[in-house]
């Protein structure tokens, strides 16, 4: 079932999949700055779980951030496939830690279905739908919910 009017994918657009805790996701691929090794990262005390540290990359800092804990379903483990998405968000750059960047891939919008109200409401409300192809799903983030922060009680 194709998703509806109000949509804010675009008819065909470019995305840039990758590997998070075993399940496929994706985002535009416009907001995707670079896509880098992890290299060193310097832990900063008092931040966030999800805050994994930052970084120095080419005299801008980064904001590292485990895609799979700021999305409440695992923790990435730092291994050599394992990358940083490259956003910029309000003049600020963040580095998104992924499992494995597979590659980026034309999406059309009447391949996209409804995400299930069977996934835990805090997933849900950060996507945009389910892309299915051949025998995979991909789960498509939203970009704009990917930058707001759970309130600390």
């Amino acid at each position: 079932m194709p998703m509806n009017a109000s949509n804010p994918l675009k008819e065909k657009e470019l995305v840039t999949a990758f590997r998070l805790c075993g399940g496929l996701f994706a985002i535009n691929a416009q907001l995707v700055q670079e896509v880098i090794r992890v290299g060193e990262l310097t832990q900063v005390y008092g931040a966030p779980d999800e805050v994994v540290g930052i970084r120095n990359l080419r005299g801008r800092i980064v904001t590292v951030i485990d895609a799979a804990a700021h999305l409440d379903i695992g923790r990435v483990e730092i291994s050599p496939e394992a990358r940083l998405l490259i956003i910029e968000h309000q003049q600020e750059h963040y580095g998104f830690l992924v499992d494995q960047v597979i590659e980026a891939l034309n999406l059309d919008q009447d391949q996209v279905e409804p995400v299930p109200s069977s996934l835990e409401p805090s997933l849900r409300s950060r996507l945009l739908g389910i892309w299915r192809h051949g025998d995979d799903l991909t789960a498509i983030l939203d970009p704009e919910v990917l930058f707001r922060w759970p309130e600390k009680q």
